[in-house]
């Protein structure tokens, strides 16, 4: 799911290449032992590097330099193992015809190549709305389940950070079987993008494209995680008896690591277990080709059936491209996690971070009025797409944050009712017209600012998105910042509106 990278289709391929795309990835050889040598020592550093505590704020690059060298060094060596590239297009036939023999009815759809969007399916047929168009049985999807009953479930057994993030199982999981050739699953593997467009795959200059925007910090992060979890089970898988019959033991690369997680990041989804009395996760084959648009889920699970049903969320006439509704999330989310940006996403967002500070003087009390409505004294709110972009919760928070101590022990004392704490979140009912007036120069003054860190304007980057020849990066992350700067500048707009409502109310007040 999410935006499919163009990579691995088209174009012609040698008589050997065809075999290795159809036999798949297990021919690779063994690094010579000094070459495997010279990881170890990297993977070592690495490990050191990525297991400090993070720099934050303006320190979040610090680290990032030193940790993309030494894995770009791993990688550089291990280049030699790397695997022919497949031709997508070539593996579609074999990936539909192991769908029908397993009973997938493939009639409604068809699987196209769409110029911005990648791979998605295009409807064979008029499809009506909530209409079943596809049912996939569990047998054929990748779950975390499956993982446990396979060559892997001897290291999931002991491994702490297997048992605790499925994710990262499912990565290795997909991992083992993409180095199997019998594996059930090759048909379904073999139709996989080569690479993606997510923040992992960007280089060091690409990065910078995201000064300014919240996701540079969760890209850089989420580069950190990654890498670790990297170094961490490349030891692992070197050391540890019960790998030593994991066919991914000598071919775990960085590449091959990335490359696993970032396809389970777009594909994943939650699916219920064998019983049905709890949550897993899997890769549902052929249903993960469709791409986002606004909507709903329209997907469901039959425990009776045991199979995955996705329904149409609005009519699509034979021809159309079919869309699903991937979830209420912010275009950085989208991007760093699925490798797209979608302009018209009717549930952005743009993190916004606050926090009390504990020098306050009336801290514990600003913090034991915001516990008692769910808030933090510091935390992540957000501010929203459209003409309202404050939820209840940020409003909260700003009046908390600028009340005085009058308000806050008259107003809000320990025996003011739940209800009367709720109001905090109205955004009729100021507790003061001089808090009123703080909240809305405060969030002004911040949006702002937040603006000005980025090193482009929006007017500017509206004008470089109409230029044709952009990298994928830099496409991405000029959409990102102008959805993002949109957003603040309606937040500055929309406080300065209210703020001069608040002052004329004020003066209305004064005056009668």
């Amino acid at each position: 799911m999410g935006k499919k990278s163009r990579k691995g289709g088209g174009g012609k391929q040698t008589a050997k290449e065809n075999a290795a795309s159809t036999e798949g990835a297990s021919q690779t050889q063994a690094l010579p032992k000094a070459a495997k040598r010279d990881v170890t020592e990297l993977v070592n550093q690495l490990l050191d590097i990525c297991s400090k505590p993070p720099a934050t704020g303006s320190k979040e690059w610090d680290d990032y330099p030193e940790i993309h060298g030494l894995v770009e060094k791993i990688r550089k060596i291990q280049s030699a193992i790397a695997p022919t590239e497949k031709n997508r297009d070539q593996c579609f036939p074999a990936f539909l015809e192991w769908l029908t023999n397993n009973g997938v009815d493939t009639t409604s759809a068809e699987i196209v190549q769409y110029r911005d969007l990648g791979h998605g399916l295009k409807a064979k047929r008029d499809l009506k709305e909530s209409e079943l168009f596809l049912s996939i049985p569990r047998k054929l999807m990748l779950t975390v389940d499956s993982a446990k009953k396979s060559a892997l479930g001897n290291l999931i057994s002991e491994d702490k950070i297997l048992q605790a993030m499925p994710n990262i199982t499912l990565a290795l999981h997909l991992l083992c079987e993409k180095w199997t050739p019998d594996s059930l699953w090759k048909p379904y593997i073999d139709i996989m993008p080569t690479s993606y467009t997510t923040p992992l795959y960007f280089s060091q200059d690409e990065i910078q494209h995201f000064k300014g925007s919240p996701a540079l910090g969760d890209s850089l992060n989420q580069y950190r995680n990654i890498s670790r979890q990297y170094a961490y089970f490349y030891r692992l898988l070197q050391k540890n008896p019960k790998a030593s019959n994991l066919p991914i033991k000598d071919c775990f690369t960085f590449d091959e690591y990335r490359w696993a997680v970032s396809t389970v990041m777009t594909r994943q989804n939650q699916i219920p277990t064998k019983d049905g009395s709890q949550a897993t996760f899997g890769l549902i084959p052929y249903w993960d080709m469709c791409n986002h648009s606004n909507g709903y889920f329209t997907a469901d699970y039959s425990v009776e059936k045991d199979c995955s049903e996705c329904y149409t969320l609005r009519e699509f006439k034979a021809e159309e491209q079919i869309f699903i509704f991937y979830g209420a999330r912010s275009n950085a989310e989208f991007l760093v996690h699925n490798g797209f940006v979608y302009p018209e996403n009717e549930h952005d967002r743009l993190c916004l971070k606050l926090g009390i500070s504990k020098g306050d003087p009336l801290f514990a009390a600003k913090a034991e009025v915001l516990s008692r409505i769910g808030l933090q004294p510091s935390r992540a709110f957000f501010l929203h797409v459209g003409d309202n972009p404050v939820d209840g919760d940020l409003l909260a928070f700003l009046r908390v944050f600028n009340m005085e101590e009058g308000p806050l022990k008259s107003k809000f004392s320990s025996d003011t009712s739940q209800e009367g704490l709720e109001q905090l979140k109205d955004l009729e009912a100021p507790v003061t017209e001089e808090n009123e007036q703080k909240v809305w120069t405060f969030l002004q003054t911040r949006a702002a600012l937040l603006l000005k860190a980025y090193p482009t304007t929006l007017e500017a980057d509206e004008e470089q998105l109409k230029k044709s020849d952009l990298s994928p990066a830099l496409l991405l992350a000029l959409q990102l910042r102008t959805c993002e700067k949109k957003i603040l500048q309606t937040t500055v707009d929309y406080a300065a509106q209210r703020k001069a409502g608040s002052q004329q109310e004020q003066q209305q007040q004064n005056g009668s």
